[in-house]
């Protein structure tokens, strides 16, 4: 899932060495992984990584996968952190899809109109296997 989004401009250094990290990355990067890989760079500690990881999720340019405990960068360049974003993990290589998908989140948005519940957040994780993986089974 390798993207190649411009790193913007008004990130902190280590924000943005997290985001390329995360960018050149094939598949989704622990905090430890992204703390490895950038040591060389001068990151030391968990800490920094992970107050970095936080702004990047906030601003939307990357994503916390819950069911792993990793993140992927954004691949929507323009994405709206308040639509349902759907992860599709490939469990054979690791590979992961991101897309959106308005029928699935407007019946959400029934269904929690419906019961007076007020939707802050909704990340869908599906797994099985890509398209690559799954021709060689």
């Amino acid at each position: 899932m390798a993207h190649n989004h411009a790193v913007p401009g008004d990130l902190t250094r280590n924000q943005g060495l997290v985001l390329g990290a995360l960018n050149s990355s094939g598949a989704p990067l622990s905090a430890y992984d992204i703390l490895d890989a950038l040591r060389a760079d001068g990151l030391r500690a968990p800490l920094q990584v992970y107050r970095a990881l936080d702004k990047l999720v906030e601003r939307g340019l990357a994503h916390r996968l819950e069911s792993l405990n990793a993140f992927v960068a954004c691949a929507d360049e323009h994405c709206d952190r308040k639509q349902l974003t759907a992860f599709a993990i490939c469990t054979n290589c690791g590979k992961v899809d991101e897309f959106t998908d308005a029928v699935i989140e407007d019946r959400l948005g029934e269904w929690a109109g419906a019961r007076s519940f007020k939707i802050e957040r909704t990340t869908m994780e599906i797994r099985g296997k890509c398209g690559q993986c799954a021709a060689l089974a």
